[in-house]
């Protein structure tokens, strides 16, 4: 169970994921110590973690949701083999243990590059593949979800929100980036020293890029959290089709909802994915019928329970609480 404390520090991490523990600590009126104690805490029992992500909308890659079926004693050895890759995220199995969902980044937009068109139509045990090109992202990425811890007032949040300035023109994710993104991938609040380890470059280096690319929003920082914490009892992918005239207002209108954590406009049969959040079976089925089932201008939606969350975004395997 998360007390006050832990509510505030997971809040204080949506807004600015490398807050000092001190600034953190002194907006909630607890000591540094105090701080890091939890952290640690919440990073060992609840999967807590900073991560620092590129978005994909300044670096010119593109994003694929693969739905792979696949006999139930192959799914998971599957889904864990697709969590070991560099190029896959929210790796979840759904549909009663026999479907994976994966998102896979393409290093541009070139299709024959990917993973789904190569790699994996080989790959044993598979009996039905589809591939979905995310077209938009209404909601996810640097939009935090909703539902997760909201007890800070205006003022603590503005005291927590980071101030950072450019100091260069060369705002856009290059190639010479790479070693800093893997790094902070793996742990968003890596300190200056531990970055310049890891990209061959000094540590006033290191400060100015972060500063550059946080700037533009090139960079952004998320948090993974195991979603059992928040009182998160059932997940579930929703896949939605709509009328093409309709598709940005519907798509907007839920990106507002509470229950969902992801809202993105896709390729394929359907045209509108989603990621539900709710407190159980039941809250699930209030959602479906009261709060999607008032939104005019949807035909259909196929609802696929998500088992477990083998990936998030990071390199390791852990439960997150959404996209």
């Amino acid at each position: 169970m998360l007390d006050d404390v832990d509510r505030g520090l997971i809040h204080a991490l949506h807004i600015d994921g490398r807050a000092p523990f001190s600034r953190i600590g002194a907006v909630l009126g607890v000591s540094t110590q105090t701080v890091a104690r939890r952290y640690r805490r919440l990073c060992a029992e609840a999967g807590l973690r900073v991560v620092g992500l590129p978005d994909t909308r300044h670096t010119g890659q593109a994003q694929w949701m693969l739905r792979l079926t696949a006999a139930p004693h192959s799914a998971q050895n599957l889904a864990r083999a697709l969590a070991r890759r560099a190029d896959t995220s929210w790796v979840k199995l759904i549909s009663g243990g026999t479907e994976i969902f994966a998102i896979v980044t393409t290093p541009d937009h070139q299709p024959d590059r990917a993973l789904l068109l190569h790699d994996i139509p080989r790959t044993s045990g598979i009996t039905a593949v589809s591939a979905h090109c995310l077209l938009h992202s209404y909601h996810g990425g640097p939009a935090a979800w909703r539902g997760r811890p909201n007890v800070l007032d205006e003022r603590q949040q503005r005291l927590l929100e980071p101030v950072v300035q450019s100091h260069s023109e060369r705002h856009a994710v290059t190639g010479s980036d790479a070693a800093l993104l893997t790094a902070l991938r793996s742990d968003g609040r890596a300190g200056h020293a531990d970055l310049a380890k890891a990209t061959g470059w000094s540590a006033a280096t290191v400060a100015r890029r972060l500063a550059d690319l946080r700037a533009s929003g090139a960079l952004f920082f998320d948090i993974e959290l195991d979603a059992a914490v928040l009182g998160v009892g059932m997940q579930a992918l929703l896949w939605m089709s709509v009328a093409p005239m309709h598709l940005d207002r519907i798509a907007t209108a839920l990106a507002r909802h509470a229950e969902l954590a992801f809202v993105a406009a896709t390729t394929g049969s359907t045209n509108l994915v989603a990621n539900a959040l709710c407190t159980d079976p039941a809250a699930l089925h209030r959602y479906l019928t009261q709060g999607l089932g008032s939104v005019e201008g949807m035909h259909t939606i196929e609802t696929a329970p998500v088992l477990r969350t083998v990936k998030a975004t990071g390199p390791t395997t852990i439960v997150g609480t959404g996209r």
